[in-house]
This record gives C-alpha cells, structure tokens and sequence, in this order.
C-alpha cells in the first residue's frame, strides 16, 4: 500500500541549520533530478521578476517566502514531514510517529509537490513556495509538467499496490493510478442528512486516517484494512470504481 499525500501551502523553515543543503539526487526517485533541477532554475527565475507575485499566485504577505526561493539551493533542509506543517500534516502527527512507524512511512508515503514532482516523507528539502497550478517558463502548467515527467517512473514505483490517495484535486492531475487500484479519501460534514465538505475539516480528516494508517498494528494492504481503520474513527462509505472513476471512502463526521 502507498499513501499520496499533498504538500501543505504554508511551510516552516528548518529551527536549526545542520549544514545539509538540498541534493536532487538523494531524494527519493532520483531518476527525476534533472527535471527537478529544471523547476528549481524556472523558479528561481520567476521569484526574482517584478511580476513574481502574480506568476506565483500568492498574497503580499508571503513575498518573503518568494524571495528565499531564489536561493534554495544554499537553504537549510529538513525532513519533508517537519516542513510540511499545514493541516493535514499537524492531524497526522509525524512527530509522535515511533521509528518504526517513521520507517513505514518513509517507504509507503509519497508526498506531491509543484517543485519535486513527488517526494519522500522523509527527504530533506528546503522551505518554499510554489503550487502544483503555477505557471514556470519555459515549463508551462507545472501540474501538466510533471504529468509527463511522473507517469513512467511512478508507474514502476507503483506497481500493483493499493493507492491510498488523500490528495487534492490539483495535485491529483500530476499522476493517475488505474482506478481499480485506487482509493480516494473525502471527508464530509452531516447535518440534517445534508453532507458538505468543509476544506479544513476534510485535511485534517485525510491527515488523521493517513496517521492512523501508518500506526495500524497490522499493515493494512487492502480495502477492507482501510476501511477497517477509518472504522474506528469514522462513519466510513465505500462506493466501488467506475469507469475511470476510482473507488471513494467518505469519512462522514456529524455536526451539532
């Protein structure tokens, strides 16, 4: 079983400088080293124009977080869990995660990202910004990018597993698993018998049911396991793929 993670939108800078700085090619899938250098140098690029705020599609306030773009290749790295540290990633709490659960998810989670492609959990990278929905020259649409550039090795990666896929809908364009291999994870608030997704409700439920999956004492390899697990958290819905529809596991949490 593989878990696809999204990255979050905000990140934390490493608290302590070990000296280790970004190496493309001890991240996981090092086939892909030199197109992650090529987003690397169009971002770099895009961050020092006058117009990188609107090619980045952030707010005034983040432009600090623009600016250290140009110089990632010299910033201090950490583990990918450490600087992810949006919802989804505080629900999951990497960092109660025992060694050999850390292990687990070292080998069954990858995380997708506009600059990466796909990463490790546990690959050093730096701090950044920039989404899957970015426009880079001479790149294009970097989500239509690493669809390209992701489909083979990632294929090989894999193989016949489940895909235990808490990804959103703009990083989810990057790679598609065959929909018979694949279970997609949405979160829903009930009320009156009326569901609705509530985007931080939904991360943080993704992000939970992904912790509870790492730390099952019994790895979970199929859809049953997983929807065992969401179980005991959840009222958990399983519709079976259509089409090239995946399946789909509602975790449904009442309100009021």
């Amino acid at each position: 079983m593989l878990i696809f993670l999204p990255p979050s939108e905000g990140k934390t800078s490493p608290a302590h400088d070990d000296g280790m700085r970004l190496d493309l090619d001890a991240l996981g899938m090092p086939e892909l080293a030199e197109q992650r250098s090529l987003v690397l140098d169009a971002l770099t690029e895009a961050s020092g124009r006058e117009d990188a705020q609107q090619i980045l599609k952030v707010g005034a306030k983040v432009m600090a977080e623009v600016e250290a773009n140009r110089i990632l290749r010299e910033a201090p790295t950490a583990p990918a869990h450490e600087i992810y540290t949006g919802v989804l990633f505080d629900a999951l709490d990497a960092g109660s995660l025992t060694s050999a659960e850390l292990k687990r998810a070292e080998e069954q989670v990858l995380i997708f990202s506009g600059l990466f492609g796909a990463t490790s959990f546990t690959d050093r990278i730096p701090a950044y910004r920039c989404s899957m929905d970015v426009k880079l020259d001479p790149l294009g649409k970097l989500g239509t990018w690493w669809k390209n550039q992701l489909s083979e090795p990632l294929a090989q990666r894999v193989g016949e597993q489940l895909i235990v896929d808490c990804r959103s809908a703009s990083y989810a364009q990057a790679f598609r698993p065959a929909p018979e291999q694949t279970l997609v994870v949405n979160s829903f608030t009930e009320r009156d018998g009326h569901r609705k997704v509530v985007t931080h409700f939904a991360k943080h439920a993704r992000g939970q049911l992904a912790g509870m999956l790492l730390r099952a004492e019994d790895q979970p390899e199929t859809i049953d396991d997983v929807i065992a697990v969401a179980s005991q958290r959840w009222d958990a819905e399983f519709r079976p793929a259509r089409g090239k529809t995946p399946h789909q596991l509602d975790l449904l949490t009442s309100e009021g």
